[in-house]
């Protein structure tokens, strides 16, 4: 077997990516610290053509050499935008009708393996901090909670892989409406 090589790949172009038809989903990352995380989530948004990343809080924004090590250049093609307050953006995302989500383990969380997501619905997801998770505020603010079921002895998951997950879950349920 042969690993295919870069120009066989048939990435989408700058242009072909903001063209595209968008996943329906939008993150926002509530006091993210490490810049190293930032530019993972782009580039896991960037692979699964998500609409948007509200950056918010202490949360550092594009350009940054640390954010841009890991996004690879992500941060060209995925929309985002800053914000002071994830509670302000959940505000207004709910105003929109989005459905608002926190990825955070709280009292009747819904599993991901049992997360039915409305076809006719656009969802947030609320990705919190590394040490103290997605603000109590935010979460009281959320439609509904998301956990991953989780079966070690570690109760916590590093959350540019919670944003893997989370985006692979979410597109491969989603992309028979995305591509229809």
């Amino acid at each position: 077997m042969r690993k295919l090589k870069n120009e066989e790949l048939e990435r989408k172009t700058v242009a072909e990516f903001k063209a595209a038809p968008k996943t329906p989903l939008i993150l926002i990352l509530d006091n993210i610290r490490s810049l190293n995380n930032v530019g993972s989530v782009f580039r896991s948004a960037d692979a699964f053509l998500i609409e948007k990343i509200y950056l918010c809080g202490i949360t550092a924004t594009p350009p940054h050499r640390d954010i841009h090590k890991t996004a690879l250049g992500a941060t060209d093609n995925v929309a985002w935008e800053y914000a002071e307050s994830a509670l302000e953006v959940v505000a207004k995302l709910q105003k929109k009708g989005v459905s608002v989500w926190a990825i955070e383990q709280t009292e009747k969380a819904i599993l991901l393996n049992e997360f039915k997501p409305k076809l006719n619905m656009q969802h947030a997801f609320v990705l919190g901090n590394e040490v103290r998770g997605v603000s109590q505020e935010v979460v009281d603010a959320c439609d509904k909670a998301l956990e991953i079921p989780q079966f070690g002895t570690k109760h916590s998951l590093n959350i540019s892989v919670t944003a893997g997950i989370i985006l692979w879950d979410y597109f491969t349920k989603m992309k028979s409406v995305i591509f229809a």
